[in-house]
């Protein structure tokens, strides 16, 4: 049975952020960035952790099990050479009746075979 990626991508969630989450390298910046935000969706903290970069991980990812993310707009995605990217998404969410937006670019680098999330600017 189809089950839509939380992406917003027009695939099935097997065919993309859950082959990431199963372990799968992201090709690119823009594809760690979808996976990401499907494991927010999806609660996957240790996913969230594996796929930070080391130097800025926190010790801990906790995540708000009342908010839920709602939708992803990628608005810019950016390489900066062979191993630096950036991304600028909207990511909308909801918390009880309250709903909002979060307007992020992101940095990332390639490590390996794939990508991880370094750091981020909320506007």
């Amino acid at each position: 049975m189809f089950q839509p990626c939380d992406c917003g991508s027009s695939r099935s969630y097997a065919a993309c952020c859950g082959r990431l989450h199963l372990g799968a390298p992201a090709p690119d910046a823009e594809a760690l960035m979808r996976s990401r935000y499907s494991a927010f969706s999806r609660g996957d903290a240790a996913y969230l952790r594996r796929s930070w970069a080391a130097e800025t991980r926190p010790a801990v990812v906790e995540l708000d099990p009342a908010q839920t993310w709602t939708g992803l707009k990628i608005l810019r995605h950016e390489r900066l050479g062979e191993d630096a990217a950036r991304v600028r998404f909207v990511a909308a969410w909801r918390r009880g009746a309250r709903t909002g937006r979060l307007t992020e670019t992101s940095r990332f680098r390639r490590e390996g075979p794939g990508w991880v999330y370094i750091d981020g600017e909320v506007d």
